[in-house]
């Protein structure tokens, strides 16, 4: 009797702890399940209805119309050029404040303004790049007191950089706006993979004559190449998923997928919300493709930093 007792109260202690385990994520799962599994359900099923819910292809084969691939086509070009210009960038910021001979202080600093700038997004970060650089911006403004002489010592006043070809509001300004949030989330992924990296390596190249480009073109960017690639990868994913600051910035102006979506869904061009969700559908591809590689690239990593 005291055995079937104690039996019974072990299994409910492992049954409480149990659930004490589990209670902590399914806050987790109901966020899962509410903001993403059912709207992507509802998206896949909405890309394959017409607007009286029959099933049809048209909303896919409509996908081919030339502004749609135009739409695509300018989001890619986007996507790719800020996460080349932000993993660079980023990279050589990281570099400096991990194995680089920055102080201390800086790299307190640069963390500190990494992981603000790369949540740092929307019309905020909109509203700050045209209070800067926009038209009569506080940047824009300084230039137009400033004077600049020719090849023949003519001065020349004002500096108009929006006579001069730019513009905060086209794909220049947008890619600028872009590379303001990615170089910052490129030092926060790719610092740990540098200091990862083992003082062995280093002092047994120095040992075996190995230049300081020989190491880093024979054992320190094998290493990494996998981390700056999946980065790269994430960068890419961030700029081509944006909507709020291309929209605040250039007014829907630019041919993105995001604003194309946004027109749809609110009724502003054919007023077919079907077809934003195959257009959204078309997007879930190309980031399931990019997620996928980024965490291939991630294992990898993990498994050459662990050795």
């Amino acid at each position: 009797m005291e055995n079937s007792q104690t039996q019974q109260v072990s299994r409910r202690a492992k049954i409480l702890d149990v659930l004490g385990n589990w209670i902590g994520v399914i806050p987790f799962f109901i966020f899962i399940i509410v903001f993403l599994i059912l709207p992507s359900m509802n998206l896949f099923i909405g890309a394959f209805r017409d607007l009286n819910g029959n099933f049809t292809f048209d909303n896919i084969i409509g996908l081919k119309d030339p502004a749609i691939l135009k739409a695509y086509s300018v989001s890619l070009q986007v996507s790719v050029i800020t996460s080349l210009v932000g993993s660079v960038f980023g990279f050589f910021v990281a570099y400096a404040i991990t194995i680089g001979k920055a102080p201390k202080w800086m790299r307190n600093i640069l963390m500190t303004f990494s992981g603000l700038a790369a949540n740092f997004g929307g019309v905020p970060l909109a509203f700050a790049f045209i209070a800067t650089i926009g038209r009569t911006g506080l940047i824009t403004a300084i230039l137009k007191n400033i004077c600049f002489s020719n090849a023949a010592g003519v001065q020349s006043c004002p500096l108009d950089i929006y006579d001069n070809g730019f513009t905060l509001y086209g794909v220049l300004g947008l890619t600028l706006a872009y590379t303001y949030f990615e170089f910052p989330l490129m030092v926060l992924i790719i610092t740990p993979a540098l200091e990862g990296l083992k003082r062995d390596w280093r002092e047994a190249s120095d040992n075996l004559g190995a230049s300081s480009w020989q190491y880093w073109r024979y054992v320190a960017f094998p290493v990494l190449w996998p981390s700056i690639l999946g980065a790269g990868l994430l960068l890419f994913g961030s700029a081509f998923g944006a909507y709020a600051t291309a929209q605040a910035l250039t007014g829907g102006s630019i041919y993105l997928v995001t604003i194309l979506i946004g027109q749809q869904i609110r009724g502003d061009v054919l007023g077919n919300p079907n077809l934003g969700y195959a257009l959204a559908l078309g997007m879930v591809v190309i980031m399931s493709i990019t997620i996928t590689g980024y965490t291939i690239l991630q294992r990898r990593t993990a498994r050459w930093l662990k050795s």
